[in-house]
């Protein structure tokens, strides 16, 4: 029913406990996949010993952030579940994502959730406010204009984030997949409840969420990745993207 695909990066530290949490979960994964892409500052490690019961994808290239999402095209199940490398889900997430899509349909779900505060035509990715583990958490289903940290998905979905080429190969692809999902298929983007009184909802736990993606590695901390997001999103915005709050 599902497949997880992990993206062990610069941080292949937190991979025993990631894996840990996907497969106690109460809804089980039928394969877990690792995509490990070049450190390019570092030597890559050996996974094979310690992880050698899962698939392991070893690229001596980074494909950066598109790469594992290409990856997903093979999986043999419905569902195809990506968690970056620093999200620790809590034991309920899936079986949380599977309730939501009863409420949706059809969706694209995640746990850290950004939704455009600006005007309809003048928005950007600047002006945003966040729901999920790490903004604001909420009770009820949330409707937003993109997701990260993880993505839960039909793997038939996954297709329309390559209908269009991407502005860039460099980052994006988040606000990408929604935005082509949302144009060709019709496909809406929320994150799930993450009730304040219970983790175990979330999909990534949030004491490790901030310890973990708040290091060196983190994409957010390159002096353009700000820029060049708004760029991505200002260009779909002049191709008629209409943010989450115009749609309800």
């Amino acid at each position: 029913m599902i497949t997880v695909i992990l993206n062990c990066y610069k941080r292949p530290e937190y991979l025993k406990e990631q894996i840990e949490a996907i497969e106690n979960q109460t809804i089980k994964p039928k394969e877990i996949w690792i995509w490990y892409n070049n450190p390019e500052d570092r030597e890559q490690i050996d996974l094979s010993e310690e992880f050698g019961d899962y698939k392991i994808i070893n690229s001596n290239h980074n494909f950066k952030f598109h790469g594992r999402f290409a990856l997903g095209l093979l999986a043999q199940t419905e569902y195809v579940v990506f968690f970056d490398d620093d999200t620790i889900p809590g034991p309920r997430w899936f079986e949380n994502c599977f309730n939501t899509l009863e409420k949706t349909g059809d969706a694209i779900l995640g746990t850290a959730g950004v939704f455009f505060t600006g005007e309809l035509d003048t928005y950007n990715y600047s002006r945003h406010s966040k729901i999920g583990w790490n903004g604001s958490s909420y009770n009820e289903i949330r409707k937003v204009d993109l997701v990260g940290h993880s993505w839960f998905l039909r793997k038939q979905n996954l297709k329309y984030l390559f209908y269009e080429e991407p502005m860039t190969w460099d980052n994006g692809e988040d606000i990408q997949l929604s935005y082509l999902a949302l144009k060709y298929g019709n496909i809406e983007t929320y994150v799930p409840p993450h009730p304040p009184e219970n983790q175990d909802l979330w999909g990534s736990m949030h004491k490790t969420g901030w310890a973990y993606g708040t290091d060196n590695s983190a994409s957010w901390k390159k002096g353009s990745h700000l820029d060049l997001r708004n760029q991505i999103v200002i260009n779909y915005r002049d191709q008629g993207w209409v943010p989450s709050k115009y749609r309800r």
